[in-house]
């Protein structure tokens, strides 16, 4: 009922997960992700276990592929789950279970594992996956809603569309990117133009958060005095005014 990626980059470190689906939000149940460990996501008739176990035995050293097999070995339900993920070296994993609604399928490459389900045809993971091995220097979270745009383009969940989901971790335990989209008639879109707001809003007050072992830094004049003012009116806009 779903299709999404999970993928790491090889210049930051990055770790991240973008998903879409017909049901609501998707984004409190389907990606997991942890900084420099892995990205998960858990989908189908979901079982997140399946995704924090997987991140448990990856934090111990064990390989994507590994924690996959070890995690679905213990789910007698497996035939109806769908999961891919990535560890924090790059390598990918997934599982298509033979009782997910057609159409079904994923695709594993060096860095990323997209995957879907109930979807319009497999033109929907082959243009995913295109989109981001094609736009591998650009920055993860803008890779990530690329390959999500191309997927919903080619068809991607054949029974329409209601809610998506980005999420990137960096080096902290929070993370870098965490938005949803929950209900809206053009989820991916809106998923879009929420992070170019918080690209430009969000994410140099979370730059400034406090790190493992420090303070953090003040957040500089110019951020203090963006977000000073009605949203409206701040370099990107949005929001609404009192």
């Amino acid at each position: 009922m779903t299709f999404s990626v999970v993928a790491r980059c090889p210049r930051t470190g990055q770790l991240g997960v973008t998903v879409a689906t017909a049901v609501p939000a998707v984004g409190s149940m389907c990606p997991f992700a942890r900084a420099r460990i892995g990205a998960v996501s858990t989908q189908s008739w979901v079982n997140p276990y399946l995704a924090l176990d997987a991140l448990r035995l990856m934090q111990q050293g064990t390989s994507a592929a590994e924690a996959l097999d070890q995690v679905m070995a213990g789910d007698e339900a497996r035939d109806l789950r769908q999961i891919g993920m990535v560890d924090a070296q790059g390598r990918a994993a997934a599982w298509s279970g033979k009782a997910c609604t057609d159409w079904f399928g994923h695709i594993v490459q060096p860095g990323f594992a997209v995957q879907g389900n109930m979807l319009v045809s497999g033109a929907t993971i082959d243009n995913m996956a295109r989109a981001l091995a094609d736009s591998e220097p650009l920055d993860l979270a803008e890779r990530l809603l690329l390959a999500l745009e191309a997927g919903e383009a080619a068809g991607g969940d054949k029974r329409g569309r209601q809610s998506a989901a980005l999420m990137v971790v960096d080096t902290e335990d929070y993370p870098l990117i965490d938005l949803r989209v929950d209900e809206h008639h053009h989820p991916v879109a809106e998923l879009r133009r929420v992070t170019t707001i918080a690209r430009l809003q969000l994410l140099p007050f979370v730059q400034g958060m406090p790190k493992k072992g420090g303070a953090g830094e003040a957040a500089p004049d110019h951020v203090v005095r963006m977000l000073g003012v009605p949203p409206p009116y701040r370099v990107g806009g949005g929001g609404s005014a009192p």
